[in-house]
Order: structure tokens, then sequence, then C-alpha cells
């Protein structure tokens, strides 16, 4: 079999030499459709012969495999051709798949276009319930709260690897930055070893270990009994509402910082030593609302 070259430019040679015999319908359809396979194999192979060498740091990276249309989102990338937000800001226009309809108002990103303060490098479509997500949190609360997690090891856990990457943790992240910033609030990252799940929402005693499967978090010093996700998620709403009075601590501010309306419902401060029931928020001054976002395998 002869050497074929593993880099984008290589693999995007060998596919138009063979696109003609084994896809015959390739005119059919836009050529960013076969890129962006090409372009994930590309870095799957790379990645791959990097970690065989040591040349790559992190855990080992296995051979790439096929991806499942069954187990993962279907997405495209357009890098060429024309790209355009329409005047009326609600549709965009995409190379051989012409106008689309946006589920957001493109109005922000098309004044920055139009003041020439930014341009257009790509467009990905079908990222429909990760937008609807983040759109819906930016909207209705003033501050949102993430954790900054150690993906690239929680990774190892094979049993939980493919979940994991399948949730998006990162473009969770990165789209709430943004859009926060859009509608007036902000985001807010924990620091990475900040106890979430192992601290009690009630007095704040932390437990030495918390094994995976343990569902439901039980304080042995207040006798609170909680749901693990829900313990952890009040934590960092307590860990939001201390930054915004000291102004300071182990939260690091991300997007905008001001005064912004309540978007949502607020709920009732948590007294120490009672169970919080249906608190969907936390109060903080000045009419600010906290979205709680665990990301995180628990």
């Amino acid at each position: 079999t002869p050497s074929l070259s593993w880099s984008l430019a290589g693999l995007r040679k060998a596919w138009n030499a063979a696109k003609p015999e084994v896809a015959p319908w390739w005119s059919e359809v836009s050529k960013e459709a076969f890129n962006t396979g090409l372009d994930a194999l590309a870095r799957g192979l790379k990645n791959w012969a990097g970690s065989r060498t040591s040349k790559r740091a992190g855990r080992p990276v296995g051979f790439p495999r096929f991806k499942s249309r069954r187990r993962s989102t279907p997405s495209v990338r357009f890098t060429t051709g024309a790209i355009r937000v329409e005047p009326d800001r609600m549709h965009v226009v995409l190379p051989r798949l012409g106008r689309l309809k946006l589920h957001e108002s493109a109005r922000k990103p098309a004044r920055r276009l139009e003041a020439g303060t930014a341009r257009i490098l790509s467009a990905i479509v079908r990222r429909d319930g990760l937008h609807k997500l983040t759109i819906r949190l930016a909207r209705e609360h003033g501050t949102v709260v993430v954790e900054d997690l150690n993906v690239t090891g929680m990774l190892a856990n094979r049993k939980l690897a493919r979940h994991i990457a399948d949730a998006g943790f990162a473009e969770i992240r990165r789209q709430l930055a943004y859009k926060s910033t859009w509608n007036g609030g902000r985001l807010l990252v924990a620091d990475r070893w900040y106890p979430s799940s192992k601290t009690c929402s009630a007095c704040g005693a932390v437990k030495t270990k918390l094994a995976l499967s343990e569902r439901v978090y039980e304080c042995a010093a207040c006798g609170l009994v909680i749901d693990r996700d829900r313990n952890a998620a009040l934590n960092l709403a307590a860990l939001a509402a201390e930054y915004d009075t000291a102004g300071s601590g182990p939260v690091a501010g991300r997007g905008a910082d001001q005064k912004t309306h309540v978007r949502g419902q607020v709920a009732v401060k948590r007294q120490p030593g009672t169970t919080p029931v249906g608190q969907t928020g936390t109060a903080l001054p000045q009419g600010r609302t906290i979205g709680h976002v665990l990301t995180k395998a628990h």
C-alpha cells in the first residue's frame, strides 16, 4: 500500500483523487462537509502519533475511530465562501445551504461587523441544544457560575470519557462568556480546587472523601440530606455571593461587571442549618440573580 500523508493537505489531495469513484455524488453538497471530516481526522492522527512518541502531553490518545451518527451531534464548519448576516439580523447566508434562520438575533455581532471591529472567520452548523441552554441562562440570570474543571483528567475515566466528551464543557463556557456580556451580565469561574461537592451547603463542613457513586450528600455535622449536584450548585451560588460582596476571592470574574436587572425568580436566602427547598437562585445585591451551571461529573 503506498504511503499517505496524514496532514490536512495530504488527506485532501487523496480525497480529491478518490472522490469521483467512491462518492460520485460529492458535487451535490458543500466541500466543507468533507473538509470538516478530514480536518478532524488530521487532528486525531497527529494527536495519536504525538502520544506514541511522547511529543504530546496529557493522557494517552488512541487511534482515531469512526464517529457514530447516533452518539454524536452532526456538525459542519464553513471556512470559505460567502458567509454573511442578513439585514434583518435573524438570518445568515452560508455556501450551498443558502439562507438559514437563527435561533437568536445577530444584531450585536452584526454591529461589530458593520463597524469593522470584527470579521467572520468560520461558521459551525446544528449546535442547537448548547445554544438554547446558554441563551436561556444568559438572559434569565445576571450572574452565571461555572467551574474550571480538569477535563483531561476526567477523560481518564473510561466509563465517563464518552459522556464527558459529548457534553461540550469548553463550548458551553465559551458561549456563556460572550452571551453573558451581550446581555449585560457576567460569568464567574470557580477555582478548579474549590470543594463544591464535598462542602455542606448548610453548615460549611467539608468531607475528606466523597465517592463518585454517592449521589446523595449526607452531612455528619448538621444532618443535612440533599442531592449531591444540588448541594454543589448551592455552594457555587454562595461563593459567587461572597465574591459579589467582597469583590475578591477564589472566583475569577469574566464578562461584564455591571448592575443588571433581575431575570428570573429570586429565591429566599438560605439560613445556616436549614435545607433549601425549591430554590432556583440566590439573592445578590443590586438586583442580580445567579444561574447555576454544574458542569461536573458527579
